[in-house]
Parts: structure tokens; sequence; C-alpha cells
């Protein structure tokens, strides 16, 4: 990995953050309805308090200077203040990263368990029951949104069953893992199945190769062959395992509300729904240098799966 590989990705994502942020924050003007109203709800206003607020929040300027006003602020560490609660953004934020981050790495770490065991039985099992029974497991769990498997999660387990807590982030690590148990694994039904077909293809395609063949005619124990077989499958398994953080990271939307979980997910819909503008950009951006961090991460692991890969590098 060299440098001039990582100087290239840094500028990269900053040129998508300055895009996004852009916008981001043209959208929330084109919306309906107005921030001013919004604060004020269904209560007649004067058009002294309208301007009031305004003046308040800078809305009163052209959008360019207010873009800028908001971007110089960014480059300064402050994001400014919630229109809807008053609190600062970074201390909006802040209180709820926490949590996302451990619903995430929660439903990624269940995806993981599941699906990459599946896919490597499916593989050395290559058209048994058991191989078939793996892939319609993933298919059924790839056909399922996130918040549908939630609601039916929640039905059978928190409802009825009564197995789980309804909704709420839960006091203590047990209390935290109750309650994230069904959230992580409405996130890790789709994940896993994503998980078990990249798997599944990546060994087919290594077991059929000349140098497993070999390794059998040799009477190498299978225990050894699977561990030659998956190292070479890493690279598409580490992809597959990227899309699952990203896309595991952008369904907790959805999830959050389903479970009324107090995370980043809520905060984004609430902040839409009020058009609380400095909120919903620090969000964003927030969530695009996750996602880049993801990525990056994945390419350095590639260079560590197969040490032949080098970035921006001559052979």
């Amino acid at each position: 990995m060299t440098a001039g590989f990582l100087a290239r990705r840094a500028l990269g994502t900053l040129a998508v953050l300055a895009i996004l942020s852009i916008g981001v924050f043209g959208l929330l003007y084109l919306a309906p309805g107005t921030v001013e109203r919004t604060l004020l709800g269904t209560r007649p206003a004067s058009p002294e308090a309208l301007e009031a607020i305004r003046a308040r929040y800078h809305l009163n300027e052209p959008v360019v200077s207010q873009y800028l006003r908001w971007l110089g602020g960014v480059f300064q560490g402050d994001f400014g203040t919630s229109i809807r609660t008053g609190m600062p953004v970074t201390e909006a934020i802040g209180s709820r990263l926490g949590l996302t981050l451990q619903l995430t790495g929660y439903g990624t770490a269940l995806a993981v368990l599941i699906g990459l065991p599946l896919g490597i039985v499916g593989a050395f099992r290559k058209g048994k029951a058991v191989d078939r029974a793996a892939a319609v497991t993933a298919v059924a769990g790839m056909s399922a949104p996130p918040f549908a498997a939630g609601l039916v999660l929640l039905m059978a387990f928190a409802v009825y069953l009564q197995w789980f807590p309804v909704y709420g982030a839960g006091e203590g690590f047990s209390g935290r893992l109750l309650h994230l148990t069904l959230p992580s694994v409405a996130l890790a039904v789709g994940a896993a199945g994503l998980l078990v077909r990249f798997t599944r293809t990546a060994l087919v395609r290594e077991l059929d190769q000349d140098y497993i063949v070999f390794a059998r005619a040799r009477g190498l124990s299978p225990l050894r062959i699977a561990g030659y077989a998956l190292r070479n499958s890493l690279i598409p398994i580490l992809t597959a395992v990227g899309l699952i953080l990203t896309s595991t990271l952008a369904g907790t939307v959805l999830i959050e509300v389903t479970f009324a979980l107090p995370g980043l997910g809520s905060l984004l819909v609430d902040s839409v729904t009020f058009k609380d503008m400095p909120v919903v950009q620090a969000l964003a951006l927030l969530l695009t240098l996750l996602i880049s961090l993801v990525n990056l991460l994945v390419d350095v692991a590639y260079t560590v799966a197969d040490p032949r890969i080098r970035f921006g590098e001559e052979r």
C-alpha cells in the first residue's frame, strides 16, 4: 500500500464529501415547506416573527452564502446548532453514534458467523441437499428487506413469545445486548444471504483449480485443502464483507425507526421531517466518511490477503 494510493483515496473522499454536501444542501431547500413554518407548527405568526427566525438561522441570506458559512464552520469543527432541539450538532450526533455503531457491528458479526460457514459447507457439498438448503436460505434472506424482517421478528419474538423487548436500547452490557439482538438479526438476514452466495461461488471456483486436484492426489487432509482454497478465495469474500458493512450501516435507518432505537437513523428521519438542515448535512457527511473508511479498510485487507496486490506500484 503506497502513500500515493492513500493520498488519492483521501482526495477522492474529500471530493465526494464536497459534492454530497452541495447536493444535500440544495435538496433540502427544494423540499416542500420552510424551516420557520416547521418551527412554528400550526401557530399563527406575524411577518416580524418569521423574519426574526430567518435572521436567527441566517435563512435570509442567499443560499450560496449560507452554504459557505456552514462550510467554514465545518473546517473549524463546528457543524452548527440543531434547529429542532437547539443542541450543538456534534453533541446531538455524538450522543447517538455509539448505539448505531454497536448495532452495525452486531449485525455484521452475525452475518459473518451465519453466512461464511453456510457458504463453505455449500461449496464443499456442491449439489447435495445441504448445498441446496444453503442456496434457498441465501435467496430467501436476500429477498427480505431489513425492515420487513424486523417487523416479523418483532411480532414473533417480542410480542407473542415475549423473549425480547419490544423497543428501546437497554441499560448496561446485558441489557444493550438483549435489546439489539432482534434489530441485528433483521440486519443480518439479507447480509448473510449475500455472503453465502459470494463465499460459495468463490470456493467452488477455487476447488476446481488444478492445485486443489493435485493436493487431493497427494493425499492432503480435507481441512488443509479447505485452508488453501479459502485463503485464495479471500478477495471476493472481503469484498462481500465490505458490502455488508456499508449496507448494514445504511440499513440501520429503517431498523432504528422500526425498533424505536435512539441512534443516528432515527435522528436522520426526525431531522429530515423537521428540515433540520445542520443535522442532516452533518449526518450525510458522517455516513459518507464511514463508508469511505470501510472501503479503504477493505483495500488494505486485499494486500494482507494477497501480497501480490500492490496498489499504485509496478510489479
